[in-house]
């Protein structure tokens, strides 16, 4: 693991793994409440923590931009979505801030925390992100946009229409492809015929860059690196980070019908929140005693967020078609 960069401090390391703890503590909670018949889908992040809290840190949300898709969970803690909020979207309670429960849990928009709607639908996200920062480019500004998308979706067409554009046009994008070698059930090399999505970025005219995606300072760096080239005017980048998705595609799927037992096992030699423990405490950065408090303080919090938000009802009928429909002022019919 890579030297600390000067620019990130012991606060700023615990406060990324404190956030990563979070995340697996609320993901696994969700995971228990669909055994339970409470929450009808989810898509773990348990294997992305690290990366994704890594590239929300080397960024800054107060301008940039962050395009999503659904295994996000880290991305939108470190964002500050509340784990109240992220949990009254799978149980479909009311108050529910990105769709009002209307949606796929995930989907939606949250203007608070300045994320673009988003969804399930593979890619789609990526002429989305290009045109976000086209705009920020023609009005001038010095933000940067992200967009997170998986291996499965380097193969959409939408990728490559994306990142052909944003070559031409030297648009300030970085594209984070979180590789986890499963598209679903489809391994990476029945994906594609090379052994990298980074390798495809020349093909763009600009750079492609492969990362081990549990190890969160090299993800920092990469993400830094790349924004400072975006900002420089030097145009886009493609971060590729292989981490592991430890669990299946969703709660619907298993995923020991088509990975084999050893690659199981081996993935979970690979669970960023144990090498980013191990990492803090050999730099005597944490102790275990820390460690075990700040696992305690996620336990805690997501018992209480549990109890809350199971105790909220369910949006009420008669709220069935707000927002679908304009109302003028004094009308008693929606038009």
């Amino acid at each position: 693991m890579p030297e600390r960069p000067e620019d990130l401090t012991t606060a700023d390391l615990l406060e990324m793994y404190r956030t990563m703890v979070l995340s697996r503590t609320l993901d696994e909670r969700v995971w228990l409440l669909n055994r339970q018949g409470k929450a009808a889908i989810a898509a773990s992040a348990q294997g992305h923590e690290a990366s994704q809290i890594a590239t929300v840190k080397a960024l800054d949300p107060s301008r940039d931009h962050f395009l999503i898709y659904y295994r996000q969970f880290t991305v939108m803690l470190g964002l500050g979505t509340t784990p109240s909020e992220l949990l009254s979207g799978f149980l479909a309670r009311e108050g529910e801030p990105m769709s009002g429960a209307r949606q796929f849990p995930l989907h939606g928009a949250h203007p608070r925390v300045d994320l673009f709607s988003f969804s399930n639908v593979v890619a789609t996200q990526l002429p989305q992100a290009v045109g976000v920062a086209l705009a920020d480019k023609m009005r001038g500004s010095d933000a940067v946009t992200v967009v997170f998308f998986g291996d499965g979706a380097a193969s959409q067409g939408d990728t490559h229409e994306a990142m052909n554009f944003a070559g031409i046009h030297r648009l300030p994008v970085i594209f984070l492809c979180e590789n986890n070698r499963y598209a679903i059930s489809v391994p990476l090399s029945k994906q594609m015929p090379v052994d990298s999505v980074a390798s495809r970025a020349s093909g763009y005219g600009f750079p492609g860059v492969v990362i081990d995606g549990t190890d969160m300072i090299a993800v920092y760096e990469a993400v830094s690196a790349a924004a400072a080239r975006a900002r420089a005017g030097d145009g886009p980048t493609l971060v590729e980070v292989n981490v592991e998705r430890l669990l299946p595609h969703t709660t619907d799927d298993d995923h020991t019908r088509y990975r084999p037992p050893d690659d199981i096992e081996a993935m979970k030699r690979r669970d960023p929140i144990d090498i980013t423990r191990r990492m803090l405490i050999s730099r005597g950065l944490l102790t275990d005693e820390q460690d075990a408090g700040l696992r305690e303080e996620a336990r805690k919090t997501v018992n209480t967020v549990t109890d809350e938000v199971e105790a909220l009802g369910y949006p009420s009928v008669e709220t069935m078609y707000d927002h679908l429909f304009a109302e003028s002022p004094g009308a008693g019919d929606r038009a």
